[in-house]
């Protein structure tokens, strides 16, 4: 009779941490890439629900001469919700904590840290990118367009990438 019982249990749901790779049209804001995460750290029990992004942290005619100092930025709310949605990724724990690694070696990189040639929000959300498991192409004609690129390692992922998540935690249908 126990037993009956329990097979009529549902099961718990695995924890899981999900990615979301997002862009914003260009403009004043910046970064124009950044991920959002969401979800619960199985070894842990962790709750995740943030963002982030890399950006100048003055914007300044500087920015087109060369390098300045960069930093990685906790996005609001408002910020995500105002985005591009473009994939998802369901992360395993090492997952997890190795694109929490590659946030961590951009947030405490030597400065000046952000160049817009060599190391912007796109090439920070490609490396992210790659520490979850996605095969990225670093495509100069793109590495100043964020949206493009996220299209591109999308189309490079089909089978590894899910429909975006929306602001309440479901999927989104599928962005371009």
């Amino acid at each position: 009779m126990f037993l009956a019982i329990l097979f009529l249990l549902p099961a718990a749901a695995p924890a899981e941490v999900k990615v979301t790779f997002h862009s914003r049209d260009l403009g004043a804001t910046f970064p124009h890439a950044f991920v959002s995460l969401k979800g619960v750290v199985d070894a842990t029990g962790e709750t995740v629900d943030t963002a982030y992004g890399f950006t100048a942290k003055t914007l300044s005619p500087a920015i087109l001469a060369g390098s300045v100092s960069g930093k990685v930025q906790v996005e609001t709310q408002a910020y995500v919700r105002h985005s591009k949605r473009h994939f998802t990724v369901t992360l395993p724990d090492e997952r997890y904590h190795a694109l929490m690694a590659v946030v961590e070696r951009w947030r405490n990189a030597a400065q000046p840290s952000y160049n817009l040639n060599r190391a912007n929000c796109v090439h920070f959300v490609g490396e992210l990118a790659q520490a979850v498991g996605l095969d990225v192409t670093f495509d100069p004609k793109l590495m100043k367009k964020p949206k493009s690129f996220l299209i591109a390692v999308k189309a490079g992922n089909e089978a590894r990438v899910e429909p975006p998540l929306g602001e309440d935690g479901g999927t989104l249908t599928a962005a371009p």
